[in-house]
């Protein structure tokens, strides 16, 4: 049988989404799987225009994509949660609609996702890391762009399961750009995700970043050409978030490279200048301690390129002595506050630092989240874990706030067991066993300390600017910023889902905040926007609803007898009411 010919084959991309320790995929990111399987099946001679791409909650939608399911020469399912998470933008596929998908597939089926990973029969990986065939006639358990290349250029007969160099990667990360234009929430409302490196040097029990082995890195320009080919299919938004730490990038592992940092934030910079988000994910806080200097250099060089907002999760996991030895966790408690002050003292700066004017909600508004602030890990379920545990916890927690320091957000949750790793037959258990100690831990954290802390991240005034509103709940619309862990803000009424707004922050909850539309013209403002508003209330903003229109602020202020700061009458369209 003569083998097809690569121009001629028809092929389609469905993105089940993954989810990682370091790699985002479910809507609003899209991850780098699609686009370096794509650019790998255009360097096997695949015509671009013959590559379709679709996510699952398309397929779910719209029943007539399941044709190009069924048409294709080549069907390749991309997929795999190897961490729990709780999504809005997006559902991950579960393990009966792959199957489903394989079944449609009159071609010849490729599956891939997370190296070693995949679609297990748990929809988020949680207890099954292996993969399972699922009927899919070809299983990448290597990388999946390489297997999709390979099998092209075999004839679809079949491939060796390897691993991609950074020469592929480079060329395939380029090549495969195109295939953003083809996700739904192109252009306003993706983020793509930036993969500077694989593996990690260190080797925590729990994690399965280790799994890709010491790190690679990509040289700046492999990043930044990337970035490019993205920008100019419209990509406007970006995460560096495929890492273990993007501190040790281009150095060994271990110590930072201010240079390299230099030139890959310099270089993301230069060839997309009108980018809107620029975010990392992890920061390994021990790499802060140990090399204090090079870190607050590197520190300094992120926060004059990236966008305000950004976050460095800190992978403490636990502040107990005890479990930080059973586990091979490598920082301590007391390193981790110490890493906590030279980021707030490098980094966590405003665009806007003047707090001593009076909170703003109209057109002068301009005071911003910082640019940068760490976020610190905690995971409970590991093996030494005792009741004292979640006490020192708590302490850490405390000492942090007592002084001073800001922190962008606490992630906790209970470990998930996983196939290979040492804590697989204990860690299970653990949360078991501690379950109601755990759900009183974690309100007590975020009553005592969450709160609190993001009134001071946030206080009333910052602007959130290009909020994406996602969802309507109890009169209310809720959206987010893109970004890394960005704020959930909820404005008042029911708006127009899918619009973004520039939003300033009135008021707070545990993980998330209230909101109001700025500039806010009080002649057009509704009445639940102006009673949101800290100060006036219902029967305040009654007041200045029915005393409407006013030509300044002052008049309006006059009316009330209170100051009025920060708001505009200017916005009002001639001939409104």
């Amino acid at each position: 049988m003569t083998a097809p010919d690569p121009a001629d084959l028809d092929v389609t991309l469905i993105d089940g989404y993954v989810d990682e320790p370091a790699h985002f995929g479910v809507p609003p990111y899209i991850s780098t799987y699609p686009r370096f399987t794509a650019g790998a099946l255009v360097d096997a001679g695949v015509p671009e225009e013959q590559i379709t791409y679709h996510t699952i909650d398309e397929l779910r939608d719209e029943r007539n994509k399941w044709r190009d399911v069924a048409d294709a020469d080549l069907m390749i399912y991309l997929g795999g949660m190897t961490v729990p998470g709780k999504y809005v933008g997006g559902t991950p596929a579960e393990p009966d609609e792959v199957r489903e998908i394989a079944w449609a597939a009159e071609g010849t089926s490729l599956m891939g996702g997370p190296v070693k990973f995949g679609v297990g029969e748990e929809n988020a990986g949680a207890t099954e890391t292996e993969r399972s065939d699922l009927d899919f006639e070809f299983v990448a358990k290597g990388d999946v762009e390489a297997a999709a290349h390979d099998l092209v250029a075999n004839g679809l007969e079949g491939f060796g399961d390897r691993m991609r160099d950074v020469e592929e990667v480079t060329q395939w990360a380029r090549e495969g750009a195109f295939v953003v234009e083809q996700h739904p929430n192109h252009p306003e409302y993706l983020i793509c995700e930036l993969e500077t490196s694989r593996g990690c040097a260190y080797r925590c029990s729990f994690c399965t970043e280790p799994l890709y082995g010491n790190p690679s890195f990509r040289p700046p320009p492999s990043v930044v050409s990337e970035v490019d080919a993205l920008s100019d299919r419209g990509a406007r938004h970006f995460r560096l978030g495929r890492q273990a730490d993007i501190l040790a990038y281009g150095g060994d592992g271990e110590a930072p490279n201010p240079e390299a940092l230099r030139d890959l934030y310099g270089g993301i910079r230069e060839v997309a200048p009108e980018l809107e988000t620029l975010h990392l994910d992890n920061i390994n806080p021990v790499t802060i301690v140990r090399w204090p200097e090079d870190s607050r250099e590197g520190l300094r060089i992120i926060a004059e390129h990236n966008t305000p907002g950004d976050t460095a999760a800190f992978g403490l996991e636990s502040a107990d002595p005890q479990v930080q030895e059973a586990n091979d966790l490598n920082v301590t408690a007391d390193e981790c506050f110490r890493a906590v002050e030279i980021v707030n003292e490098e980094a966590g700066w405003r665009p806007s630092e003047d707090r001593s004017a009076a909170p703003t909600y109209g057109a002068d508004a301009v005071d911003r989240l910082p640019k940068l602030l760490p976020g610190i890990n905690l995971l409970h379920g590991l093996k030494g874990e005792r009741e004292e545990t979640y006490e020192l916890n708590k302490q850490f927690l405390q000492r942090v706030y007592d002084a001073g320091l800001l922190l962008r957000r606490i992630n906790i949750r209970q470990v998930m067991a996983f196939d290979g790793t040492e804590m697989s037959d204990t860690g299970a258990q653990i949360a078991d066993d501690h379950k109601k100690l755990f759900k009183q831990y974690k309100g007590e954290v975020r009553e005592e300390i969450d709160n609190p802390m993001l009134q001071r991240v946030a206080p009333p005034g910052t602007v959130l600017p290009d909020v994406h509103l996602e969802y309507h709940q109890d009169g209310r619309t809720f959206g987010r910023q893109l970004g890394t862990y960005p704020l959930l803000v909820a404005v008042p009424g029911e708006r127009e889902l899918g619009r973004t707004i520039d939003v300033a922050i009135t008021d707070h909850g545990y993980r998330s905040v209230s909101g109001v539309p700025t500039p806010l013209d009080l002649n057009r403002a509704s009445m639940d926007e102006l009673a949101a508003l800290p100060g006036l209330g219902d029967q305040r903003a009654g007041s200045l609803v029915v005393n409407r229109p006013y030509d300044s602020t002052d008049e309006a202020a006059a009316t009330l007898g209170i100051d009025l700061p920060g708001f505009t009458t200017a916005h009002t369209p001639e001939g409104a009411d």
